[in-house]
């Protein structure tokens, strides 16, 4: 119990360290571009290529059985608004907890055990304005949209398994989106993919600050950041589609 409320701490240090950071405007902007590009920009590809599949598989299961009780005309809303809610943005966060997540702890490790983050101390740098902030700004600035091309790519990749599996035509699926998918679908996960950045890169942080002093200790890192931000992004996606869609 004492270990999970200094977690906490932990957690709320960096948490509030870094938003004070953002809001006082004290993070270094020059190193925000390479941020972007390295954790947002890099993994679109990826996110891609991997939430089309999903979709596909999605629009496989539900195509079979729009068909067999006579709904066909339902599936392409189907997708979107799943794509929308929740795999979008849910499926876009655990491809980036695997490859930002852990090149953050990573190299956020890296310097604790090669002790440069002391040396920055010593020369009065802020960590949170150096190292973090720029980081957490990056990652909320890119996921938003990253979530979108994933729900597009989602999206797009049903109607394709749609057309093939089932011989749904395009307009009727591309026409049951606008009668069922909602300004507030697409808002609710862009809300959920703000909240999952702050998630990843909090958790990879807090635990690249707290991994041992020794040569294992970036490959504990990685791995706990990766573990503990998988389980919350599942809490939090229950939590918040909860708040968001639940009325």
């Amino acid at each position: 119990m004492t270990n999970f409320i200094l977690y906490l701490g932990w957690i709320g240090l960096v948490f509030f360290n870094s938003l004070y950071s953002l809001l006082t405007l004290r993070v270094y902007f020059t190193d925000l571009p390479r941020y972007i590009i390295h954790l947002g920009y890099n993994a679109i590809f990826i996110v891609v290529l991997t939430i089309t599949f999903s979709g596909m598989v999605i629009s496989l299961e539900l195509s079979k059985e729009a068909v067999r009780y006579g709904v066909a005309d339902m599936v392409g809303g189907g997708v979107a608004v799943a794509m929308a809610r929740e795999f979008g943005p849910m499926l876009t966060a655990i491809v980036l907890i695997g490859r930002s997540g852990s090149s953050i702890a990573a190299e956020i490790a890296t310097m604790k055990i090669t002790d440069q983050i002391d040396a920055l101390r010593s020369m009065g740098i802020n960590i949170y304005d150096y190292l973090i902030s720029p980081r957490l700004l990056s990652m909320i600035l890119t996921q938003p949209f990253i979530t979108i091309f994933s729900i597009i790519s989602g999206t797009i990749g049903g109607g394709i398994m749609a057309n093939w599996y089932a011989n749904i035509s395009y307009s009727i699926y591309f026409d049951s989106i606008n009668r069922f998918l909602d300004f507030s679908d697409i808002f609710g996960g862009i809300i959920k993919s703000i909240v999952f950045s702050v998630v990843i890169v909090i958790i990879s942080v807090v635990e690249a600050i707290n991994c041992p002093r020794n040569s294992a200790g970036v490959g504990i890192a990685v791995t706990q950041a990766v573990m503990k931000s998988i389980i919350l992004i599942f809490i939090l996606n229950f939590i918040l589609s909860y708040i968001l869609f639940a009325n």
